[in-house]
């Protein structure tokens, strides 16, 4: 449980740190780009992955696919956090199983039990109602949080395909995935910086390093959730979904004083119902 517990911790550490950024007017796309840089290396450190293991009929569409998305989602998260709150946009992060779920019932053509369809339905109503702007709100900057959901549910689709690929570690397959999506990076700082003179600054190389350990963090100790509880992988996909909801509303309102509306409230409670009526459905 300790494990499930400092993943959930570092999930939610790394929206903090991006709400963070904010008032010190940190450079988004070079502190995502350093993030890769110091989550590499602990990945290289930890996995020890042996790269004489890569070869050319390994899944490379697939490692190219996350390992653009990540930076790009990445970037729509830090986006979302700034116009929406840690609240909205971890619910909208959470949420986003239902895409991989989803693609299971219309491209697999899995079978689904009631529970299934009525956490999907109930999935569906609690995102509306998070990402519903309060009266007074002129702004509702609705399409971050989508992108982030999206996004989100796309990589996670792509990353069980990975896992279906037995000739590699999946820590092997996770440190390419890494290596590309710091070249992503690494390819728009040096456009900013050459191109838009944009200044690389010590502070983004601080936030970039923080939000890297805590982003990679949350990997390691979610594995090692998953292996500890092995024979009952649903504990931790609920534990996992429900615990970052419910320590990122409570961030999010106590330490940061964002603005939920009653309608609000209820789709976060209603999202809990749906991530119980899914895991429940993995019995049935």
């Amino acid at each position: 449980m300790l494990f499930l517990l400092l993943s959930i911790l570092c999930s939610v550490t790394v929206g903090v740190i991006f709400k963070i950024t904010r008032k010190y007017n940190g450079n988004p796309i070079q502190i995502v780009a350093f993030n890769y840089v110091f989550a590499l290396l602990l990945c290289y450190l930890t996995f020890s992955p042996d790269i004489s293991e890569i070869h050319t009929t390994a899944p490379w569409n697939i490692y190219l696919a996350i390992g653009i998305l990540l930076p790009v989602v990445f970037l729509f998260l830090i986006a979302s956090i700034k116009h929406m709150g840690i609240v909205k946009t971890d619910a909208a992060q959470r949420l986003s199983l239902f895409i991989p779920i989803l693609a299971a019932w219309f491209i697999f053509k899995e079978e689904f039990n009631t529970y299934k369809v009525l956490g999907i339905i109930i999935g569906f109503l609690a995102l509306l109602f998070i990402l519903k702007k309060q009266s007074q709100n002129k702004e509702n900057k609705w399409i971050y949080p989508a992108v982030v959901l999206i996004g989100f549910g796309l990589i996670d689709i792509l990353f069980k395909q990975i896992a279906l690929y037995t000739n590699l570690p999946y820590t092997t397959s996770l440190f390419i995935v890494f290596d590309i999506s710091l070249a992503v990076s690494l390819l728009i700082v040096i456009y900013d910086v050459a191109i838009k003179k944009v200044k690389l600054e010590a502070k983004n190389i601080l936030f970039g390093s923080l939000v890297g350990l805590f982003n990679f963090g949350n990997i390691l100790f979610y594995l090692k959730a998953h292996k500890a509880f092995s024979e009952n992988p649903s504990t931790v996909f609920a534990g996992m979904n429900m615990g970052v909801i419910i320590l990122g509303s409570l961030v999010g309102l106590l330490f940061f004083k964002e603005k939920l509306s009653k309608i609000n409230f209820i789709g976060i409670f209603l999202a809990l119902i749906a991530i119980v009526l899914i895991v429940i459905s993995q019995f049935k």
